[in-house]
C-alpha cells in the first residue's frame, strides 16, 4: 500500500488555506506526520480518508484515484482514528466494538476474535463489560484505536493516538502500531516527537499547510547537527532573557543553576557546549529556521 499526493491544496470557505500545493509519497510501513496543532495534519488525513474534497491536486491510494467514484472502494481499505472519536456511551466496550465491526462489514466470528485480541493488546480486557461512558479519556482513545483496526485495513490513519495515555500505555500502543505496520501502511500523525522517534524511520514535518521537511529521521537529525547547544544560567530571569534570543528546547534545574538547551543557527554568544540533537531539537530547528 502506497500513497502518492500531487499538488494538493485545501481551502476553507473562510478563505483559510489549510494545505498549500503539497507533494508527498507515503510508502509501506509507519510514516510519521509531525507538526504543531493547526499545521494542517488533520485536514490532510480527512482528505486521505475521503471525508474532505481537495480544491486542487490528486491523491492516489495504492493506484486508486481518490475521487468520489472510488470513495467506497477506498473506505474498505482504510481504518481511521480521528482526534475526536465518537463512540456510543450507553453500550459496553464489547457491544460498541461489535456494532462498529458490523458497520465495517467484518464477519461476526472474525470480529469477536479480533476484539478479544486487540483488547488484550491495548490492556482493556478487564474493561470489556464497562459502559463507554464509564471509561477514562485514555481508555476511550484505545477503544477508538481498536475500532480502526477491526477491518484489518491496508491503510491505517491515526491522529494523535497516544493523547491522554500514561507512559506505559503509550509504549504499548506504539508497539502495537509497529507490529501492525509489517505489511501495511500506517500514517501516524502527532505533535509528540518521542512517539515518532520510537516508531518510524520516515516522516514529514508539516507547518502552515506545507512540508518544510520530508525524509528519514536520521537525515533530519543530520540537518540540525551543529545547531544545538547547552549552557547553564544562574536563574529564571537569565533563562527568560535567553529565550528571547534563541529557541529553547530543554530546561532543567541543576545544582549550580538552570541547564538550558538552545537551538541556534550559529554558536550562541554565551559560554556553551555543542550537543548532539534529538528528534525534538531537529524538529524545532527545521520549523524555526530563519526566524
Amino acid at each position: 500500500m502506497s500513497i502518492i499526493i500531487n499538488n494538493l491544496s485545501v481551502q476553507f470557505k473562510n478563505g483559510v488555506t489549510a494545505i498549500d500545493h503539497v507533494n508527498l509519497d507515503i510508502p509501506t510501513g509507519i510514516y510519521g506526520l509531525l507538526g504543531e496543532n493547526g499545521a494542517g495534519k488533520t485536514t490532510l488525513m480527512r482528505v486521505l480518508t475521503t471525508l474532505l474534497k481537495p480544491a486542487t491536486g490528486t491523491v492516489s491510494i495504492n493506484g486508486i484515484a481518490c475521487q468520489e467514484g472510488n470513495y467506497e472502494k477506498i473506505r474498505r481499505k482504510i481504518g481511521y482514528l480521528p482526534q475526536e472519536c465518537s463512540l456510543y456511551p450507553n453500550l459496553s466496550v464489547q457491544e460498541c466494538l461489535e456494532y462498529l465491526g458490523g458497520l465495517a462489514n467484518v464477519p461476526p466470528n472474525d470480529c469477536r476474535l479480533r476484539i478479544a485480541y486487540y483488547l488484550e493488546q491495548t490492556g482493556l480486557t478487564a474493561q470489556r463489560r464497562k459502559k463507554i461512558r464509564q471509561l477514562s479519556g485514555g481508555m476511550k482513545r484505545r477503544v477508538g484505536l481498536i475500532q480502526a483496526l477491526l477491518n484489518e485495513p491496508e491503510l491505517l490513519v491515526v491522529d494523535e493516538p497516544t493523547t491522554g495515555l500514561d507512559p506505559e500505555e503509550r509504549i504499548r500502543i506504539r508497539n502495537l502500531l509497529v507490529d501492525f505496520s509489517a505489511n501495511r501502511t500506517v500514517l501516524f500523525s502527532t505533535h509528540v516527537t518521542e512517539d515518532l522517534a520510537a516508531t518510524c524511520s520516515r516522516l514529514a514535518v508539516m507547518q502552515h499547510g506545507r512540508f518544510p521537511y520530508q525524509g528519514t529521521a536520521r537525515q533530519l537529525l543530520q540537518l540540525s547537527e551543529g545547531h544545538v547547544w547547552t549552557c547553564t544560567v544562574q536563574n529564571d530571569a537569565e533563562a527568560r532573557q535567553l529565550s528571547q534570543q534563541y529557541q529553547i528546547s530543554g530546561k532543567q534545574y541543576v545544582p549550580n543553576g538552570i541547564g538550558l538547551k538552545l537551538i541556534s543557527e550559529t554558536r550562541p554568544t554565551i559560554p556553551c557546549q555543542p550537543q548532539p540533537p534529538c528528534l525534538e531539537d531537529a524538529y524545532l530547528y527545521i520549523t524555526h529556521a530563519g526566524q
